[in-house]
């Protein structure tokens, strides 16, 4: 039996003022992807392709390492697109044939009063073929354990994105203006 989990995350942030403009930062997609998840974990595969391997996650009695290939890029505005292009999981490999996994979100700058914000957002989706005991358990009861486990995963990569990636945009901007300077 097939079964569909579904989380969803937003994130707006406030950005803190700095001489380059965050849209700068962001059309660079390898600094945004960085922020996301553990650099140790992450593998550039192109240009803006990128392998994620998740940390280990609990699902009742099973436990699964996903890994997501992701496409990253940002347009002239400074916005930034992220999309899912494969995935596989580690663990259960007789799951592996009959499980899909849909990640997209986006970012984008805007200004208010003069000041500068990021806002966005982050859905994730998972359609995984549960083979007994799990498929003979009360449908709500596996909707909601996946639901909530993939709101955690989201809700992980949002606080990540949202520590991390301000800090390395204060840093990225006062190395840019020292290289500016320099020359």
């Amino acid at each position: 039996m097939y079964n569909r989990f579904t989380a969803s995350q937003s994130v707006k942030l406030a950005v803190p003022e700095q001489r380059v403009p965050i849209q700068e930062y962001l059309r660079q997609p390898q600094r945004i992807v960085k922020a996301l998840g553990d650099p140790r974990r992450l593998e550039r595969l192109g240009s803006d392709c990128y392998r994620l391997k998740m940390r280990p996650l609990k699902f009742f009695l099973l436990k699964i390492e996903p890994t997501v290939d992701m496409k990253i890029w940002a347009d002239a505005k400074g916005t930034i697109n992220l999309k899912s292009v494969g995935c596989s999981l580690g663990g259960i490999e007789t799951i592996n044939e009959h499980f899909q996994l849909e990640l997209s979100g986006t970012m984008e700058p805007y200004s208010v009063g003069g000041a500068t914000y990021l806002r966005g957002g982050a859905d994730l989706g998972l359609t995984i073929f549960l083979p007994p005991p799990f498929s003979m358990m009360p449908k709500s009861a596996l909707r909601t354990t996946g639901n909530n486990l993939l709101a955690s995963v989201l809700l992980k990569m949002k606080q990540k994105l949202m520590q991390q990636l301000l800090l390395d945009y204060c840093q990225w901007a006062a190395e840019e203006l020292g290289e500016l300077v320099a020359a």
